[in-house]
């Protein structure tokens, strides 16, 4: 998917980026893989604010994504590409030969009417799934797993994959897209390509309303709030009053480790 720039009709415009969609085949969702999705309002369930900048947006449907794969060592046809509200990249919509549907995230290269599946002694070809013993070192994967059997968790961003660099006793080797290198264990499943919509991340929003429309409220600048607010509050004209910067509760957030523990699974840190 490429970016799109707009005619500069209006100040808003000059500077707005798009992505192209001729590659969504699917206007709408699969209706029985579909859930509501209510919004918090970056509220927990005590009513308070832990995630602040969040609320309103457009209305949404959640698509059920099969981070599992749990149909195993049958093969499924890719039917349609659709747009996902909830991601940064486009879904693939599979339908299997004993009938069952499911989502799963695209990876660049995935055609209309690939054959993929997901099983133990899977060919390792883009879209297919199988233990990372079972795949050659060198190959790029995403949505791995951390702990086996509990679906992928990371290299699920638009662009995103993850090298393995080599395999150790019953551990993998894997480089992640930070340059960190950790191990998981061999038995964990991953499935075999890089996603798609690498250029997501040269978008240019373009505009403050379009930002409200993803549910993406106003961020204030702590210097511009009164003490009370934030640390950075207060003073006579713009005053940083010689302290470093902090967040609203006063931890430093540049340039400070915020880790507590070291993961043995980390061989090298990013930086």
């Amino acid at each position: 998917m490429a970016i799109v720039t707009r005619k500069p009709r209006n100040p808003s415009l000059r500077t707005q980026q798009f992505m192209q969609t001729n590659d969504l085949t699917k206007k709408r969702p699969e209706k029985s893989l579909v859930v509501p999705l209510h919004k918090t309002g970056g509220r927990n369930v005590y009513g308070r604010i832990t995630c602040r900048h969040q609320g309103g947006g457009a209305k949404r449907l959640y698509r059920i994504v099969d981070f599992n794969r749990v149909v195993r060592d049958i093969p499924g046809i890719v039917k349609a590409f659709e747009y996902d509200p909830n991601r940064n990249l486009p879904v693939a919509l599979v339908q299997y030969v004993n009938g069952a549907k499911a989502y799963i995230l695209k990876p660049e290269g995935l055609c209309l009417g690939n054959e993929i599946v997901a099983g133990v002694k899977a060919e390792a070809k883009v879209g297919n799934c199988l233990p990372i013993k079972n795949i050659p070192v060198g190959f790029f994967i995403h949505n791995v797993e951390l702990n086996v059997g509990r679906g992928g968790k990371f290299a699920r961003s638009a662009g995103c994959s993850v090298q393995l660099v080599g395999k150790d006793g019953d551990l993998a080797v894997l480089k992640m897209p930070s340059g960190e290198m950790r191990t998981v264990s061999l038995d964990c499943w991953a499935t075999i390509g890089t996603l798609s919509s690498a250029d997501y991340r040269n978008m240019v929003i373009g505009k403050a309303g379009r930002n409200r429309r993803f549910g993406i409220r106003p961020t204030v600048r702590g210097m511009a709030m009164n003490p009370v607010d934030h640390p950075h509050g207060g003073g006579e004209g713009r005053s940083k009053s010689g302290s470093h910067p902090v967040t609203p509760w006063g931890k430093s957030c540049k340039g400070v480790r915020t880790r507590k523990k070291k993961s043995k699974a980390t061989i090298k840190r990013r930086k």
